[in-house]
């Protein structure tokens, strides 16, 4: 005789009948007691959250290469961020060359990625930068085959257009944290600004990718409050990064989430976003290391960002790969993206 398992009392076996079964994203409420489950059920969560990234995603890792292409100098005062210039943080102003970044692009799709992203430490772009992108795109198109996604803050209009011209595919905006917990972490600019991006970015036809940081000091029903404000703008991808405190930086003594809070919101924020792409990003090799790291993506997480981060290193390449190859999880082509 079958066991009766009560669905009143157990969010993971309400999980799946609602995520896996149909499809369907987990609402809040039900985030916040997964983010709440004692640690003798993260093994439970990350088997459910392994098989809804099975059956809505499938087998396949997207890999992908980022890029500072301006480093340093950044007006805004984000908290957790080295590149700030209001903060007494060691980080030196440079900019990229078109040839450095062409090697770039070219080192990243030898590792196997499909996806190069060119980051720049800015409000939004002017002129000047929209220029250099646009040479940077049309030189590494002449080089290499691989697609290129951006992250150079809050765009107006006119130049989401001229990013779909220039053949971006996918934008990064980041919304960081929750709504109600933003104005702890940024001041110069809103929540609402980087919703407004990400609205704009939609309508004309890039990808959307969106994710955060976790673990600045948020507390975990505003862990599941951004899980859930993440899942209403249906984001194509969702970057997980966990905080690593810089030097001279308003969160430098911020401690670091614990690896079970972190495996925690990775099997969550699989069940809030059962279709989304799920990228391990900054702060893992710190918050995870090589065992919560398997965990993790053997627990809902389907693309890795491989190499060095914006301004904090990260695992070589080879060793990622090499992970991946292991766990027997196979790497998605380029010409399976096209």
């Amino acid at each position: 005789m079958s066991e009766t398992v009560d669905l009143t009392d157990d969010v993971l076996a309400r999980a799946r009948v609602s995520v896996l079964e149909r499809g369907e994203p987990l609402p809040e409420s039900e985030i916040l007691k997964v983010l709440q489950l004692p640690d003798d059920r993260i093994g439970d969560l990350l088997q459910l959250a392994h098989d809804v990234r099975m059956k809505w995603c499938g087998p396949e890792v997207e890999v992908e290469g980022i890029i500072s292409f301006k480093t340093g100098g950044c007006p805004e005062d984000c908290h957790f961020c080295s590149q700030s210039a209001r903060f007494p943080a060691p980080v030196t102003v440079a900019r990229l060359d078109i040839p450095e970044l062409v090697k770039a692009a070219k080192e990243t799709a030898k590792t196997g990625a499909t996806e190069f992203c060119i980051v720049a430490a800015v409000r939004g772009p002017d002129k000047r930068l929209m220029k250099q992108v646009r040479e940077g795109i049309e030189a590494i198109n002449a080089e290499v085959e691989i697609d290129i996604a951006c992250s150079l803050g809050i765009l107006t209009p006119a130049q989401a257009d001229e990013l779909v011209d220039m053949g971006v595919h996918r934008y990064n905006h980041n919304l960081e944290t929750a709504r109600s917990y933003f104005p702890q972490v940024v001041t110069t600019h809103t929540w609402e600004e980087r919703v407004e991006t990400l609205q704009l970015v939609a309508k004309v036809g890039m990808e959307v990718c969106c994710g955060g940081i976790l673990g600045m000091g948020e507390t975990v029903e505003q862990r599941a409050e951004f899980a859930a404000q993440l899942a209403e703008l249906s984001p194509h991808e969702v970057p997980m990064n966990f905080l690593d405190p810089r030097p001279g930086t308003p969160f430098a003594d911020v401690p670091t989430l614990s690896s079970g809070d972190a495996l925690r919101a990775i099997g969550a924020f699989r069940l809030a976003l059962p279709k989304t792409i799920l990228r391990y990003a900054g702060g893992r090799e710190v918050t995870l290391g090589d065992i919560g790291t398997k965990e993790g993506l053997m627990g809902g997480i389907n693309a890795v960002i491989v190499g060095n981060y914006l301004t904090t290193l990260g695992r070589e390449p080879s060793a990622d790969i090499e992970l991946l190859e292991e766990l027997k999880m196979p790497v998605k082509t380029f010409s399976d993206v096209l």
